[in-house]
């Protein structure tokens, strides 16, 4: 099949190579020459474990291509997938206006019958609004469909090459029948696709989200209570996942959570309930509980040096709001810094793979240090934030030689409070009561 993409970031990069890697003739599209170029010089504008190689291979191969020719890529194409960025709006609302230009400029390319389908998480009715945009635009018959993606930073190429499920909301017989050829290959296995009407499939991708992001604030305001009443929350969080209607995944508490999807799929699905007239109570109490443990970290260090840190050095391991990404976007170690340096601190910092992001957006206002015992050389306390691998078996003997002050502030709750104790460290971890 002939397929084309329209944008080429996170979610339009990552499907472009893995339906290339199907088969496919992919094209993928962006208005951004220079992203457009440094692609084709094989320059990746995203971090994502495994996403350069299988880049690299169908490029290689002919069946991956990048261009900023809309029409090129829209000429012939059988499926056109909307895969451009949805920011939150001043009021949080998702702001369309890259959506409904990428939507007319596919509608005036348009060379036959295509499926016009929409991988950007919008809100509901979207579609019929892209669907009375592109029928104003041009004398060729198409369809819409919603295909929402469920990618983790991180693991995204594993998601989209092996789905748990795939989401199709169309009514047109002949879009349903040419997404199931499309994703034919991924769910050999097993019909994991599930068809539904359009504006259900729209709801699903922000009722997904804001499910999972539910569970990590219920998990982090139950850790607070744990501090109060002297629980840890590792425990608790074992006896709750190991009940089978519970489960154990998105049960971690921690220090929040941030990236591109959760805060602003948040924010947008409270504005869908508000634009209607209905308030969705639980999600507003979600965001504020992430807000609030955002700040935890930053407390926790300023209560313990009787919120004086003129001349301390802290030391921070992890900059990107998850492991296995470099994406900064709400990211709890940003308002941690800030916390920090708003009382005097000298903040040194390291990560993986973030560092780039941090210093495009904070500049020398930090120091960075490659060395994680670099990082943490000299310091009167040392915060996880980020859970990469790399952090979570350190030599705390090691670190014990070389900290001015022997002070963790474990921000995932990846260590043993006992064993980090032991080695001769004042440890404070999130809700781990008396452990």
């Amino acid at each position: 099949m002939k397929i084309c993409v329209i944008g080429t970031g996170y979610v339009g990069l990552v499907a472009g190579a893995g339906f290339s890697d199907m088969g496919n003739d992919v094209t993928c599209c962006d208005v951004d020459k220079s992203k457009i170029d440094g692609l084709n010089r094989g320059e990746l504008p995203i971090y994502e474990p495994g996403l350069d190689k299988l880049v690299e291979t169908n490029a290689a191969e002919g069946r991956l291509v990048f261009t900023t020719d809309v029409a090129k890529g829209v000429a012939g194409a059988d499926i056109v997938l909307l895969a451009v960025g949805t920011p939150p709006g001043p009021d949080g609302s998702a702001d369309l206006q890259y959506i409904f230009k990428a939507a007319e400029d596919v509608a005036d390319a348009l060379t036959g019958w295509a499926v016009i389908v929409t991988k950007s998480t919008v809100p509901v009715g979207t579609g019929d609004k892209i669907e009375a945009r592109m029928k104003a635009r041009t004398k060729h018959e198409f369809a819409v469909a919603s295909n929402p993606e469920f990618l983790k930073e991180g693991d995204a190429v594993n998601d989209f090459m092996k789905p748990d499920r795939v989401i199709v909301g169309a009514e047109d017989k002949r879009a349903i029948d040419s997404l199931r050829s499309l994703y034919a290959p991924f769910t050999r296995t097993s019909d994991r696709m599930l068809v539904m009407d359009r504006r259900s499939a729209e709801l699903t991708k922000y009722a997904a989200n804001s499910m999972l992001a539910t569970r990590i604030s219920f998990m982090n305001d139950l850790s607070n209570l744990c501090e109060i009443l002297g629980c840890d929350i590792e425990l608790v969080r074992k006896g709750m996942g190991s009940d089978v209607r519970i489960g154990p995944k998105f049960l971690y508490a921690g220090a929040g959570f941030g990236g591109s999807c959760f805060p602003k799929d948040l924010k947008a699905c409270i504005t869908t309930g508000r634009e209607v007239g209905y308030e969705l109570k639980i999600l507003d109490a979600v965001v504020e509980v992430n807000e609030k443990q955002k700040k935890l970290l930053g407390q926790k260090v300023l209560k313990h040096f009787n919120g004086d840190l003129k001349g301390k050095k802290i030391a921070l391991w992890g900059l990107a709001f998850k492991p296995g990404t470099d994406d900064i976007r709400e990211a709890p170690a940003l308002v941690l810094v800030e916390q920090l340096l708003a009382a005097g601190a000298e903040v040194v910092a390291t990560d993986p793979v973030a560092m780039p992001a941090v210093r495009k957006q904070l500049g020398d206002r930090i120091r960075y240090e490659e060395s994680n015992y670099d990082t943490a050389e000299g310091a009167d306390a040392l915060v996880l934030v980020t859970e990469w691998n790399e952090f979570r078996r350190p030599s705390f003997d090691r670190l014990k030689k070389i900290m001015r002050q022997p002070v963790i502030f474990d921000g995932r709750n990846i260590w043993n409070p006992a064993e980090v104790r032991a080695a001769g460290f004042t440890y404070s971890g999130i809700g781990r009561g008396k452990a």
